[in-house]
């Protein structure tokens, strides 16, 4: 065969043939990486969430061997340990400091975190361990010999990513199957160009990984739905699905503890939905979710006589009893006001308020969630739609009340927050939405087919708007300063020997950053301070204070906040360099640039 007529057959196969799919295929996966390394390249930025740097460094001590433990050492879990241990071994000598019961001078065992994202993370570490240290020279890394992004958050954020493009892909899935391909495509379109979710890639939380869970808790049940409208469903593919589902549940709840709540909607559904086998699917499900989350609540017990942990206070946070993080930061608490029932109405009435006016109103980025909620009146004659949309129904009604009672200062302290639970909803949102927008379309007299792709672009357009204004000029710096600045936490924690104590009101980035034990800020700097370094095996040796504590308010936070105040501390050590007689740690460098750093002796002259 001649070379002119091999051209011209691969010429015809490119644009006729199978290899037309293979370059529309790869012309999207250069698109989709492009956007990618945009957005990684013009607006990544280093974690500036709390549980993100928390649930990293549990990962980072998982994957070196040094079991579930975390350096980020809330008050609270040395209280809920010590009083385990204590109740444990009531013939142990308590009147002293040299039993161990709050374990601070073992790894301290984690008691915030599920543990199914952390493990994740492990494994990445293990299959590519990144460099732990801060990057002061290499470009990417640094621009201009300032630091700029830390390598294992990059890491982290290059595998959220690709989760980010199994959501895309698995919405294209359901989307396709409940209405057509424009309507899967536009979905799938919408959810790459979502800037929320973009966000979450780079904030080293686990929402797109409870995201992905949760849309293949959605394909179960679609495909249980869809066996049992049959007339002789399998039975044994319909008990697989109900297995695979109760599993899911399973997972998405070790990933994040409010996720359980939607046993509720998923009962429910099998229940209406699951033929003449429903109540036996809901039964395997709900059985099946037990099994795989009952043995780390048993290891929750064991370690600290409690189901979940901190988690499990997380409704009490956020009350008139423990405004802030006040309960996190309590190594004394009293917990009467925990068992009232006038707190938890308060909190969620008020937290209500601030949800039903504003994220329900930002469903999905916006638009989306006005053509979902709008679409909520419009009847859809697929069947397999319009179950699914009573679930996403009670899956909204149940994010709301349970985000609503579960909020904590978290969701104050970052940008983002997987506390966020109406973003999970985010897929189901798009399609619903862009569904009811196509409805829409159709009964438009629209004149040409060019007019309908301009009207549909639009819409694209104007969803994907804050992606783009994010994109464009100026650039995002990755570094989030103030408070967090890695080099600095670095060198401190170099300072201390590895079994020493530090305090600081950022623990988290210095359990991060720093890879060493870091205890949180306790209620104030004098009784709770003192309970604290006094009664534990192992005393506190250095205080790191950032901006966040320096640029405390100074009527409310320093004046009104009592004497005791760690703002009062703070304004009688910097403003009045009167440090107060009885405290401890009387030493500081100079030259720190994000905070005041003190100690109980000079610790760097050999650095």
């Amino acid at each position: 065969m001649m070379l002119s007529e091999r051209i011209q057959m691969l010429i015809h196969a490119t644009e006729l043939g199978g290899g037309s799919r293979i370059m529309r295929n790869l012309l999207l996966a250069v698109a989709v990486f492009g956007l990618a390394f945009l957005y990684d390249i013009r607006a990544y930025r280093n974690f500036n969430s709390p549980e993100a740097m928390d649930a990293a460094q549990v990962a980072r001590n998982l994957s070196e061997g040094r079991g579930y433990a975390t350096d980020f050492i809330r008050p609270f879990s040395l209280y809920l340990v010590q009083k385990h241990n204590r109740a444990a071994n009531p013939g142990q000598i308590l009147a002293t400091n040299m039993v161990d019961f709050a374990q601070i001078n073992t790894p301290h065992p984690d008691l915030a975190n599920a543990p199914v994202y952390p493990t994740v993370l492990a494994a990445l570490f293990k299959l590519h361990t990144p460099t732990w240290k801060v990057e002061t020279r290499k470009p990417f890394w640094t621009e201009g010999g300032r630091f700029m992004r830390y390598q294992p958050e990059f890491t982290i954020a290059i595998f959220n990513q690709l989760l980010l493009l199994a959501t895309v892909a698995l919405t294209f899935l359901i989307a396709k199957k409940l209405f057509d391909d424009l309507a899967a495509w536009l979905a799938a379109a919408l959810m790459l160009g979502s800037d929320l979710l973009w966000r979450y890639s780079v904030s080293g939380q686990p929402m797109l990984l409870l995201l992905v869970i949760f849309l293949g808790l959605i394909w179960c049940l679609m495909k249980i739905e869809e066996q049992a409208r049959i007339e002789l469903p399998d039975t044994r593919r319909l008990f697989g699905l109900a297995i695979m589902a109760g599993l899911l549940l399973g997972l998405g709840t070790l990933t994040r503890y409010s996720f359980g709540w939607l046993v509720a909607p998923v009962v429910v559904f099998l229940v209406l939905f699951g033929g003449a086998r429903r109540t036996g699917l809901a039964v395997a499900a709900c059985l099946v979710c037990a099994v795989v989350v009952v043995p780390w609540i048993a290891r929750n017990l064991a370690v600290s006589g409690t189901f979940f942990g901190t988690a499990g206070y997380a409704a009490a946070e956020g009350t008139f009893g423990f405004p802030g993080t006040r309960l996190m930061q309590s190594f004394n608490p009293d917990l009467t006001s925990a068992y009232w029932v006038t707190p938890y109405t308060r909190k969620l009435m008020e937290n209500l308020r601030a949800i039903i006016p504003g994220e329900l109103l930002r469903l999905g980025g916006g638009w989306m969630g006005v053509l979902f909620l709008a679409g909520l009146l419009l009847g859809l004659r697929n069947v397999a739609a319009r179950r699914l949309r009573y679930f996403a129904m009670l899956c909204l009604g149940v994010f709301i009340v349970v985000e609503a009672l579960g909020r904590t200062q978290l969701s104050s302290m970052s940008e983002l927050s997987s506390e966020n639970l109406l973003a999970l909803l985010t897929p189901l949102v798009v399609i619903f939405g862009m569904a009811f927008f196509l409805t829409l379309l159709n009964q438009m007299n629209v004149p040409t087919p060019q007019v309908r792709y301009g009207v549909i672009g639009l819409l694209v357009v104007l969803a994907c708007q804050p992606l783009i204004a994010t994109l464009l000029p100026p650039k995002i710096s990755p570094v989030s300063y103030p408070p967090y600045y890695p080099p600095e936490i670095q060198k401190i924690s170099g300072w201390m020997k590895p079994d020493e104590l530090l305090m600081s009101d950022i623990p988290w980035a210095v359990a991060w950053y720093g890879d060493h034990q870091c205890t949180w800020t306790t209620v104030n700097s004098q009784y709770e301070y003192f309970a604290l370094s006094d009664n534990l095996v192992k005393p506190v040796r250095g205080l790191y204070l950032t901006l966040g504590t320096l640029d405390a308010k100074l009527f409310s936070e320093c004046l009104q906040g009592g004497v005791d105040s760690w703002g009062n501390f703070v304004l009688k050590t910097v403003a009045a360099n009167q440090i107060p007689p009885q405290f401890p740690l009387r030493v500081a460098p100079y030259g720190l640039i994000s905070g005041l750093f003190l100690t109980d002796r000079q610790r760097w002259t050999a650095q």
